[in-house]
């Protein structure tokens, strides 16, 4: 007990904060259960407050957190991964806040799923490690497309997803995938897809984040993929991302 109201421990990735009054946040996190946190971080903002430095965007923390009326309240707060590079450089901070902007619009209160909340670790040090843009495109596409397929949306990318037929030339967010040229002329938005580029998006989902950051592309490539998913995150999760419209306009 502290002050009368129930605690307890949970690590936590923070995904995003809100301002609240002239010292506080309001900060969405990532439990390490899957589900969602919402809690206040007082005196978060104040320079040299003992929560300053430890609830920034984008870190691991084990938390201490106090059951509140409406939300919980921050009390203690200990570093685990502050994820620390991706502060560095604007193009990773951009990386990684698509990387949190995916896992916000998928984890949920009260819904677990730890497979969530260790790919977002991965992920985010993914970040870190890529060597290039291009790599970071790679990996903010890659944590996409494997978080929605886990979530139950999986492009269908072998055969066109309407009629079955092996000779597909489009992809289609809407559609749920790949296209022939017949059944594409019915979907508004169906753009061309050579068979490079579907075997990079089978690469996507299939291959580990250590194989992609190994793995040789060029930046227009990267670019396209990163549009890929930036589109079928839109269409499937009914959401606009902001994180993703900045990086690609970058």
């Amino acid at each position: 007990m502290a002050g009368g109201r129930r605690t307890y421990h949970a690590r936590a990735c923070v995904l995003d904060r809100t301002k609240l009054g002239e010292t506080d946040l309001i900060l969405t996190l990532l439990g390490s259960n899957g589900a969602q946190l919402r809690a206040v971080a007082k005196g978060a903002r104040r320079p040299g407050g003992k929560l300053a430095g430890k609830v920034q965007l984008f870190c691991e923390c084990d938390l201490l957190l106090a059951k509140g009326r409406s939300l919980d309240v921050v009390a203690e707060a200990s570093l685990v991964d502050a994820h620390a590079i991706l502060r560095g450089e604007l193009e990773r901070v951009s990386a990684a806040s698509c990387v949190c902007e995916v896992a916000r619009l998928c984890c949920f209160e009260d819904a677990e799923d730890p497979f969530l909340y260790a790919i977002t670790s991965r992920a985010l040090t993914a970040c870190e490690q890529a060597a290039d843009r291009a790599h970071l495109d790679l990996t903010c596409a890659a944590f996409a497309f494997k978080v929605l397929a886990h979530a139950g949306w999986r492009p269908e990318l072998d055969a066109c997803c309407a009629c079955g037929d092996a000779a597909i030339s489009r992809f289609s967010p809407l559609a749920g995938g790949v296209l022939c040229e017949s059944c594409a002329k019915d979907v508004a938005g169906a753009e061309p897809v050579g068979a490079s580029q579907v075997a990079w998006l089978r690469a996507l989902l299939s291959g580990t984040f250590d194989e992609l950051l190994a793995a040789p592309v060029d930046e227009a490539t990267a670019v396209w993929l990163l549009s890929c998913a930036h589109r079928w995150c839109a269409a499937h999760l009914d959401a606009r991302l902001r994180a993703m419209e900045f990086a690609l306009s970058c």
